[in-house]
């Protein structure tokens, strides 16, 4: 524990600010200025189509000049896409918020980062603890994104260009408390050189399985999180109550946090990632009993909790996988299959929920886990086998 990591953690709070904010307004928003209703959720899908394509680009500059810079320069994209935003829905011009979305993606591209960044700060024996207690973080981004996006939502005299303003803000304040951290130097450009090639490294099964067990668990996750705000509008529930329900999805995100990098430490992390799996299953199960505010509630809050246990195993996982000379490009491998994969959820997000409904949404994302509980058994046969072999 130091005060890097307190204040590195801080920065993960503040960036779930932003992208919970953008979850709860970007649909919405998507659907009052779209032209068609299908097309509601492009802006959400914009944002992660921007962190796939900036992926490469971060590597680079995290190669090149470091984890601050880079972080500092992402922070700045947040402030001039978010007062982009704001522009677009005075202007009500759809496709320049998906532009102004688009560009913000590079920013979320660079805070995914962060919980890399937090193996960094600590002693290898705290490593895990590090990145489960960066994760934790983000309880402040469950309380805040939500909360700011109700209370700022008629700032303005379009609903929500307030909000964007507002995130305009929070970019400020988080590249303040980036200034004060130092992360170790990066490493030399020749050793930055050295190691294996991507493709060597892609092709262990550790690195497959994190791999898959991040995308499709942020996937799922982003599926059912981004369609329960236009679900819930078609079921007339109050933004209020949206709010409410992203508020405590994004705590069951995050809170596990304080003790999920001690249930790997523990158990190990294949065990935590298949009970992830079980609480996703729970999730669609719930939402499929029924569309009450307490079904909505619980489900989310399910879902929640099964993405912190995915992603926070499968980024534990991935640190087995890749040394130091080759983190830039592994990393950016591990970050561009989750964006990837995080678009095509978005968009399918927007088309299912508005063509086939909230029902038919939830029986689709049974696909995505059934593939990751398949990957999960394949690796435990693997690992198994392994010491046989040898």
């Amino acid at each position: 524990m130091n005060r890097h990591l307190l204040l590195l953690t801080a920065c993960q709070g503040l960036v779930l600010t932003n992208n919970v904010a953008f979850m709860a307004i970007n649909g919405l928003v998507g659907l009052s200025l779209a032209p068609q209703h299908w097309m509601a959720t492009f802006p959400v899908m914009a944002y992660v189509v921007g962190g796939a394509l900036s992926t490469g680009l971060v590597a680079r500059t995290q190669r090149r000049f470091g984890r601050r810079v880079s972080f500092q320069v992402g922070l700045a994209v947040a402030f001039v896409s978010a007062l982009a935003c704001a522009a677009a829905v005075l202007m009500h011009a759809f496709w320049l918020l998906c532009a102004a979305t688009v560009v913000a993606g590079y920013y979320n591209a660079n805070a995914t980062l962060y919980r890399f960044a937090a193996a960094e700060l600590a002693a290898p024996s705290w490593r895990e603890k590090a990145v489960s207690l960066v994760m934790a973080g983000g309880l402040i981004g469950a309380v805040a994104g939500p909360n700011l996006a109700s209370l700022t939502r008629q700032w303005l005299a379009a609903p929500f260009a307030g909000a964007y303003v507002a995130l305009a803000a929070v970019a400020v304040l988080s590249a303040v408390l980036m200034q004060f951290i130092r992360f170790p130097p990066p490493p030399s450009a020749q050793a930055g050189q050295g190691g294996r090639p991507l493709s060597e490294i892609m092709r262990q099964p550790v690195f497959i399985f994190a791999a898959m067990a991040g995308a499709l668990g942020f996937g799922v996750m982003n599926l059912l999180m981004a369609a329960t705000p236009l679900a819930m509008q078609v079921c007339s529930f109050p933004f209020e109550d949206v709010a409410w329900v992203l508020e405590w999805h994004v705590i069951g995100m995050f809170a596990p946090g304080f003790f999920t990098g001690h249930l790997i430490r523990r158990f190990g992390a294949l065990p935590v990632m298949a009970a992830g799996l079980l609480l996703n299953l729970g999730c669609i199960l719930v939402a499929l009993s029924g569309v009450e505010l307490h079904h909505f509630l619980a489900g989310l809050f399910l879902l929640g909790v099964g993405w912190n246990f995915l992603f926070t195993g499968s980024t534990t996982l991935s640190l087995t996988a890749y040394t130091a000379q080759e983190r830039d490009r592994a990393q950016g491998a591990l970050n561009f299959c989750i964006f990837a994969t995080l678009a095509v959820s978005s968009l399918a997000s927007g088309v299912l929920v508005t063509t086939q409904g909230w029902q038919w949404l939830n029986l689709g994302s049974l696909l995505p886990v059934a593939l990751t509980a398949a990957g999960l058994l394949w690796l435990a046969r693997v690992q198994r086998l392994a010491p046989k072999v040898a």
